[in-house]
C-alpha cells in the first residue's frame, strides 16, 4: 500500500474512533447524570420548511441545559414525526422534554394535551421555555389537568350536537350519507331508454355516467317485459309458497 493511501486510511480510522469515543462519552455522561440527579433534559426543535433555521431554538435549548436535542424539519400538522418519535422513545422516567415554544411540539390544544398526558403516564416531564410552563411543578400540572378537562368537554359538546343534528334530520325524513347516484329524473330517463330498447344496458349506464353495477342497484331486471321497471326502494319480491 502506498504511503499516501496508508496515511488516508489511518486518518479515516482515527476519525471513526473519535466519533465512537464521543458517543460513548456522551452516553456515559447521560447515565451518570441520571444516576446523580435522576433526570436529564431532552430538547426538541422543529421548523416547518428547509428555508427556515432552528438556530434560535437550538441556542435556547442548549442554554436551558438540554443534554441531547432532536432537530426536525416537518409541518406541525403531521402527527407522526420521526424525530419527535425518537425523542419520546429516548426519554426515560424522570426525564423532561424541553421545547422552545408550545407550537414547536403541537398545533392544537388537543394534540398538546395528548402528548403531555402520554409523558406524564411514563413519569416524564414537559417544559416550554417561552411560555415558562413546566409540568414538573404542581401549578402547571393543575393547569394542564384543567386544559384536558376543557378539551374533553368540547369533544362531548360536538358529539352531542352531531347526534342531535342527525336525529333532527331523520325526523324530517332526511338520511345521511352520499346522495343517490340516480335521482328521480335520471331514473325516469333510464326507464324510458330501457323501454325504447335501442340501447344496451351498458350504453345506457355510460350515458348516465354510472357503472353497470350502480345501474342494476336502482333498476331491477331491466330487460324482462313481464316485470314492472321499478327502483329498489319500491321493489317487493314475491314470497314462494311452501
Amino acid at each position: 500500500m502506498p504511503l499516501q493511501q496508508s496515511s488516508f486510511h489511518w486518518r479515516k480510522v482515527s476519525e471513526n474512533l473519535l466519533l465512537i469515543a464521543v458517543s460513548i462519552t456522551t452516553y456515559v455522561r447521560d447515565v451518570l447524570k441520571r444516576s446523580v440527579t435522576g433526570m436529564i433534559l431532552i430538547g426538541y426543535a422543529r421548523v416547518s420548511t428547509a428555508d427556515q433555521t432552528s438556530h434560535l431554538q437550538l441556542d435556547a435549548l442548549r442554554q436551558a441545559g438540554c443534554r441531547r436535542i432532536f432537530e426536525e424539519t416537518a409541518s406541525g400538522a403531521i402527527r407522526d414525526r420521526p424525530q419527535l418519535r425518537e425523542a419520546l422513545e429516548f426519554l426515560q422516567p424522570g426525564d423532561t422534554l424541553v421545547v422552545w415554544k408550545l407550537d414547536r411540539l403541537a398545533r392544537s390544544l388537543a394534540q398538546l394535551i395528548e402528548i403531555v398526558e402520554a409523558l406524564h403516564k411514563r413519569g416524564c416531564g414537559f417544559h416550554s421555555l417561552t411560555e415558562a410552563l413546566d409540568t414538573t411543578t404542581a401549578r402547571v400540572r393543575l393547569i394542564f389537568h384543567i386544559f384536558g378537562a376543557l378539551v374533553e368537554f368540547e369533544r362531548n359538546i360536538i358529539r352531542e350536537r352531531t347526534i342531535a343534528g342527525l336525529e333532527a334530520a331523520k325526523a324530517r325524513g332526511r338520511r345521511g350519507g352520499r346522495p343517490r347516484a340516480l335521482g328521480e329524473e335520471r331514473l325516469a330517463a333510464a326507464l324510458a331508454l330501457i323501454h325504447d330498447g335501442t340501447l344496451t344496458i351498458r350504453e345506457i349506464a355510460r350515458q348516465l355516467n354510472v357503472s353497470e353495477a350502480t345501474f342494476y342497484k336502482h333498476v331491477l331486471q331491466p330487460r324482462r317485459p313481464d316485470v314492472a321497471y321499478t327502483s329498489n326502494s319500491d321493489f317487493k319480491p314475491d314470497i314462494a309458497k311452501p
